[in-house]
């Protein structure tokens, strides 16, 4: 699945080709994704003019005079930014046409990404409203998380991956994070401590500004709006690394499943 890191990338890439430009028409070719694409979106938005792009979280959100475009790229979803005679394949459910002969085109082989229209403030959308802090931001401290923690006894982990905790800590940046903070990801949140709320705050900003200098990692089915990949995964410490060795002290990795997800880990350096 995408992460915070490729979405940012993502964001990154179309935004030059559709800040202030005009939509010329929208096509869909599937609209059933994980919510049904608007059948009217086309009317919506033919003739309007791209205000602004940000990120939310892993939602892409493209702000007209009138409204906004949420997109999310769900389980295998893409971007592509392309000339408008590209012939479109199997998966390619959504195109953006623009004034400039571009389109910004949404491939999507399991069809859990979406589409949809909010009219008025968008962060108040369902979606949106209740999402924690932006791990990036000002507002994500080792204050907040320390706070946020003192009620939970799942795993750390688990905690990091909540999105009413922080958002778009996905399960490769909260292992990596995890290992450059020396804490094992089954250490129950309520008892990490408050210094190591701030160290643990700290990696997490790193790895997930890394990742992002680097293209994030090259995931299953996802490519950047150029069709490039990423490089992160080249510097993974333990994410996939079951049974090789550390990069700090050569114990081998060991990997568990928790909350139906995979997580790696150095029983010698994580603690």
């Amino acid at each position: 699945m995408p992460e915070l890191p490729e979405v940012e990338t993502t964001l990154r890439g179309i935004a030059p080709h559709l800040q202030g430009q005009s939509v010329s028409n929208v096509v869909v070719r599937n609209a059933s994704l994980r919510w049904p694409i608007p059948s009217n979106l086309a009317t919506l938005l033919r003739g309007h003019t791209v205000r602004g792009l940000q990120r939310r979280a892993k939602y892409l959100l493209i702000t007209f005079d009138h409204g906004t475009l949420i997109l999310h790229l769900g389980m295998s979803g893409s971007l592509r930014i392309l000339a408008q005679d590209t012939p479109p394949e199997k998966h390619d459910h959504f195109d953006l046409l623009l004034a400039t002969g571009k389109l910004m085109r949404l491939r999507d082989p399991r069809r859990f990404g979406a589409v949809l229209w909010h009219t008025g403030e968008v962060l108040q959308h369902p979606l949106l409203a209740h999402l924690g802090p932006e791990p990036l931001s000002t507002d994500f401290d080792a204050r907040l998380l320390y706070q946020a923690t003192r009620t939970r006894s799942i795993a750390i982990k688990l905690a990091l991956m909540d999105s009413a905790v922080v958002v778009g800590v996905g399960n490769i940046y909260a292992n990596e994070a995890l290992f450059r903070a020396g804490i094992k990801p089954q250490l129950h949140a309520n008892k990490l401590s408050k210094a190591r709320s701030e160290t643990l705050v700290r990696t997490i900003q790193e790895v997930l500004r890394e990742a992002i200098e680097k293209g994030g990692s090259s995931l299953r089915d996802f490519i950047h709006s150029d069709g490039s990949s990423g490089y992160f995964q080249q510097h993974y410490f333990v994410y996939g690394r079951t049974g090789q060795a550390c990069k700090q002290c050569g114990t081998p990795i060991q990997h568990l499943t928790q909350g139906q997800r995979s997580s790696f880990y150095c029983p010698h350096c994580q603690r």
